[in-house]
């Protein structure tokens, strides 16, 4: 593969979309036999578009872009662009295994009004998957892409981590606007807010360290955890824009139990049934995965209580209150 040069610019390409603040990579709702459920998905953002925060993620790794064929894929993001107003960023996931069709991906959700995409590592052939190989991938689909590049870095599922350095060139291309940072790595995170431009936007995706993320500098987050706990979320960010550290570091405490349960404990299918136990349409996973059993739910429903019925801010949802007191 030709080796690609990032080109360097006085523009600020962060201006051309927020990434300050929290975001919410929304799952994907199914029906109990396994079809897509585009109400449900309309119903969430409408309850979602006033909680405060400052966009969306539609399919990245917890939309199950992975289980959806190409004509479902555009269905969710059309679907979605439809109920997200102009003044919240609208950022889609993208990442075939191959850059020309991750390039082809990044072309479609751009005419379907994505305003920028979230562009996954290639992983498949994992040992071929260097440095230098994302450095060549990342330009690429960057030069072709209508719409602004996020790189994503999610090593617990890809294997495949974007090392600092590589974000430090691949930001001088004028089209790569930030990183989100899945892993729990904060050393590593606070190395590549170190290394890159003032104006690329290094942002956690991961919920049990946001406040660590955010004391180092994060420009913001984009948290599975957020879609059932935005406020507290909000809450976080407020406190460590403020230097309020020490509560932020309470309200960590608080959402690290339940940031584990959504993700790695009981995964896409535990975020949608506390999803389902705030009143939002959490739904189906789609096979191989599998629904949380009762004991995991109530499990789910101890640590999401700890955290909604705290009532951080007057932006808590009031109908996710209501609907754990009376389980």
């Amino acid at each position: 593969m030709q080796t690609h040069q990032t080109p360097e610019t006085n523009a600020s390409p962060t201006s051309r979309v927020n990434l300050r603040g929290i975001f919410l990579p929304f799952t994907t709702p199914f029906t109990d036999t396994e079809e897509l459920d585009i109400p449900g998905l309309q119903k969430n953002l409408r309850l979602w578009n006033a909680s405060g925060i400052s966009g969306y993620v539609a399919l990245g790794s917890t939309g199950e872009r992975v289980h959806l064929d190409e004509r479902e894929y555009m269905q969710v993001v059309e679907a979605s662009r439809a109920e997200v107003p102009s003044s919240l960023s609208f950022i889609v996931g993208v990442g075939q295994q191959s850059t020309r069709q991750t390039i082809n991906e990044a072309r479609r959700v751009a005419a379907a009004g994505a305003d920028a995409i979230l562009a996954i590592t290639p992983s498949f052939y994992r040992p071929a998957i260097s440095q230098t190989a994302l450095i060549d991938h990342y330009a690429a689909v960057a030069d072709a892409s209508p719409v602004p590049v996020i790189l994503y870095s999610m090593p617990d599922l890809t294997g495949i981590a974007i090392e600092p350095s590589t974000a430090a060139q691949l930001c001088r291309h004028n089209q790569i606007i930030g990183i989100k940072d899945s892993s729990a790595d904060v050393p590593r995170f606070a190395e590549t807010l170190r290394v890159v431009s003032d104006d690329f936007a290094v942002l956690t995706g991961n919920g049990t360290v946001l406040c660590d993320a955010l004391i180092a500098g994060a420009r913001g987050a984009i948290l599975a955890v957020g879609c059932v706990a935005a406020a507290f979320c909000l809450q976080m960010f407020d406190d460590v824009s403020n230097v309020r550290h020490e509560q932020a570091r309470v309200l960590q405490q608080k959402l690290t139990p339940l940031a584990l349960a959504v993700t790695k404990r009981y995964g896409i299918g535990g975020l949608k049934a506390a999803m389902d136990q705030l009143g939002l349409v959490g739904g189906a996973v789609r096979a191989p995965l599998v629904s949380p059993d009762q004991d995991a739910r109530q499990a789910i429903a101890r640590v999401l209580r700890s955290v909604v019925m705290t009532g951080t801010t007057e932006g808590s949802s009031q109908t996710g209150k209501v609907a754990l007191q009376e389980r």
